[in-house]
């Protein structure tokens, strides 16, 4: 999370702007302007807002002079998709902000609600860049800063194998950091990574199997590509796609009944019954079929049968994908 040099540092300036779609990091812009009001001052008023509840004319209401004089902070979410005429407001407003209020603008970025950005970067907002992480280097620097905010050392190898095992998703990044800090003295290793998280990387092919037999192919193919660069072997996604479209297919064909008794006649756990119920609503007989087809010529590929394992996982979970949807 970078501020803008050309910005003023302040962190209680009149208004801030959070521009990005990575979650964590928007809400860790929001919680750094809230703490710092609340250690001025402990009665701070903070006022979380989402487009449809700032109608034109609710800005001036909010920012009208207290009784007591109290501090704000006003966070207003998804900026960019506030109407034309509350757009209006913000942009008067941020051209004469009022004292002791600290107004949040967290914004997608991009062309949608330019002119709000425009407007609040010519009056001098202090802005915070949250980018959404898409490459495995800037989640390893992502990592490496967690455990420099907590005064920690880890070694390189460590905060690698710490990004193969826990995947892309920021908050679980950092709360692996977090734990593993508040865990294990000294300075962190691969090995200490390896205790904590062994198996993690593995349990990814489930990720591309629940993914895939749920129709939603382009996470799928995400999931299976970063399950491949983490070294996940082949053949355990294969299987964990065959898992995934037979549960289906056992599920469809059995009478009707409660979770527990169709978990006693299917082998599966009452938790896996409710979730597969969810997943087969798309699937038809003749889909189940195609997608099992497609898995045997996936898993001769993976196992020697094809030159490229990967093309053939691909090939399998668009199948599978697009069979998740043949009732729709």
């Amino acid at each position: 999370m970078a501020t803008r040099k050309n910005q003023t540092d302040d962190v209680l300036a009149p208004v801030t702007l959070a521009v990005g779609q990575e979650d964590l990091l928007l809400d860790r812009a929001v919680q750094q302007v809230v703490a710092a009001a609340r250690a001025a001052d402990a009665d701070t008023d903070v006022r979380d807002l989402t487009p449809d509840q700032l109608q034109p004319g609710a800005l001036a209401e909010l920012t009208s002079p207290s009784l007591f004089a109290e501090r704000k902070v006003l966070v207003v979410r998804n900026a960019q998709d506030l109407s034309a005429e509350t757009v209006k407001d913000i942009k008067a407003y941020v051209g004469a902000p009022v004292e002791d209020i600290s107004l949040v603008l967290l914004h997608a970025g991009g062309a949608k609600g330019k002119g709000l950005l425009d407007a609040a970067r010519k009056a001098g907002a202090r802005e915070v860049a949250c980018p959404k992480t898409t490459k495995p280097a800037e989640r390893l620097t992502f990592v490496r800063g967690e455990f420099r905010a907590l005064g920690r050392s880890a070694t390189p190898e460590a905060c690698q194998a710490l990004v193969d095992a826990v995947g892309s998703d920021l908050r679980e990044l950092a709360s692996a950091v977090s734990q593993l800090t508040s865990d294990v003295e000294g300075t962190i290793d691969e090995a200490i990574v390896g205790r904590y998280y062994t198996g993690r990387a593995e349990a990814s092919s489930f990720n591309v199997a629940d993914r895939a037999v749920e129709g939603r192919a382009a996470e799928a193919l995400e999931a299976l590509r970063w399950s491949l660069s983490t070294g996940v072997a082949p053949v355990l996604i294969t299987s964990a796609l065959a898992q995934g479209v037979r549960a289906i297919g056992k599920l469809s064909s059995a009478r009707g009944g409660r979770p527990a008794d169709l978990a006693r006649e299917l082998g599966m756990p009452p938790w896996k019954i409710d979730r597969v119920r969810q997943q087969m609503r798309g699937w038809t007989p003749d889909g189940v079929a195609v997608a099992l087809r497609a898995i045997a010529e996936a898993d001769a590929g993976v196992k020697g049968g094809g030159d490229d394992p990967e093309y053939a996982l691909e090939k399998a979970v668009v199948t599978i994908a697009r069979a998740a949807r043949s009732r729709r």
